[in-house]
């Protein structure tokens, strides 16, 4: 199939819109919950690095456990320097030789123990990252759901306050109502729009925050509905779930690495040692006229570690204090997420037993109050003051709710941080 030259630029045209169709079909689609999660943690660069570390560890354990390279040694002994030759002196040789060092006592395998757990808890802390990742990035993106939705109410409220601000008019036009009442419905419409360009503020804040995230997903419209998480389990099974948070599990492995630099240290009070084997080449006759023999060496070395004592016992001694810290930051820790666990829980239950007062009263009866209110004024026998006010009220309370919805999904969120809940 040919193409002429006239034809190629519009199929390229062709092609183009496409393309821009569908890249802007992508970017109208509602971006989930569940979404912003996948992609917040596909690369995320402070766990990448994390795991980056703790394979870098790993490897140095394996190098922790091999032997130091041997050592050559290539040389010449006893050479005389006044007269004569490498023939002349029966002890003038030529010597090669290899020399393997041993490091005290199991100072290799408590070396790779010691880095192995290092990086077991620099790995149990990037778990811990895709934890505190996923609980930020359901954070902003419920708090640009709430700025969302509160943009959509206030703008689905404006045409009845519009409404308010009509019926005043011609009330007013009849002469059965005053002036006064006309300037307030579009005071209040005034203050709507003032509202509604506020909201326009926050929500641009909170997409910028989410975009940290998920990137440009984040002008993606919002899709609407919450995650069902209006239940928790019983607090003591959130406190043993807890119990297991890889926050948790990184401090004990830091301290068991520590418990191995104890041991470590304790290795340093025994000798090290290496062998020596040689060979020495020679020429020349002895007396007899047989050739002069070559050498064969093998020499044992041993530290004599009797002067170090006190650089040892310093080196023990600091060892026992960074376990002890280890052990006393592990403690502080937990502390600090029972804490917040204890008091996230009960404000979980807060915030649902304040929905369910809204759901139950406090939203049908601002409704109720507000249609009164108009009702009243309508028959010339309430203020339309009462009316604006019982309508701005109802308006704020459904605000509320949603912000008491966002919030008890938002403390959902970190309890399932801490207390290893199903997400």
């Amino acid at each position: 199939m040919t193409f002429s030259s006239g034809r190629l630029p519009s199929c390229i045209f062709v092609v183009f819109l496409l393309y821009s169709a569908a890249a802007l079909s992508e970017r109208q689609v509602p971006l989930t919950l569940a979404e912003a999660e996948d992609l917040a943690l596909v690369s995320e660069p402070g766990q990448a690095a994390l795991q980056a570390q703790a394979s870098a560890l790993e490897q140095r354990a394996i190098a922790a456990a091999q032997l130091p390279d041997p050592v050559l040694r290539v040389g010449l002994n006893n050479f005389p320097i006044e007269s004569g030759g490498f023939s002349t002196e029966g002890m003038t040789h030529a010597l090669v030789a290899v020399r393997q060092a041993f490091p005290p006592g199991k100072s290799r395998e408590i070396s790779a123990r010691q880095m192995n757990l290092q990086a077991s808890s620099v790995n149990a802390s990037a778990t811990a990252r895709g934890f505190d990742v996923l609980t930020a990035v359901r954070h902003a993106w419920l708090d640009a759901y709430y700025w969302h939705r509160a943009h959509e109410l206030v703008s689905e409220s404006r045409p009845f306050f519009s409404d308010l601000a009509t019926i005043a008019r011609s009330l007013y036009a009849v002469g059965r109502r005053n002036q006064q009442d006309v300037l307030r419905a579009e005071l209040e419409l005034s203050r709507l729009d003032d509202r509604l360009i506020d909201i326009d503020r926050q929500y641009a804040g909170a997409r910028a925050a989410l975009s940290e995230w998920v990137g440009e997903n984040a002008a993606r419209p919002m899709a609407t509905g919450l995650p069902n998480w209006s239940h928790v389990p019983e607090l003591g099974e959130i406190h043993q779930g807890l119990l297991r948070h890889p926050a948790l599990r990184a401090a004990d492995d830091e301290i068991a690495s520590r418990e191995a630099r104890v041991d470590l240290a304790e290795e340093g009070s025994k000798p090290g040692w290496a062998l020596d084997l040689g060979y020495s080449y020679r020429e020349g006759v002895l007396a007899t006229g047989e050739p002069r023999s070559d050498f064969v060496s093998l020499v044992l070395t041993v530290d004599l570690p009797f002067f170090s004592k006190k650089s040892v016992d310093s080196n023990l001694s600091a060892a026992l204090f960074d376990r002890r810290a280890a052990q006393e930051t592990k403690a502080q820790l937990q502390r600090r997420l029972f804490s917040r666990l204890d008091a996230e829980y009960a404000r979980w239950h807060d915030l649902s037993r304040r929905i369910d007062l809204y759901e139950q009263l406090i939203l049908l009866q601002t409704e109720d109050q507000a249609r009164a209110s108009l009702v009243a004024y309508q028959s010339g026998n309430g203020d339309f003051a009462d009316v604006m006010r019982g309508y701005i009220d109802n308006l704020n309370t459904r605000l509320e709710h949603i912000r008491l919805q966002v919030e008890r999904a938002q403390s959902y969120a970190l309890l399932a941080n801490l207390g290893g809940i199903s997400q």
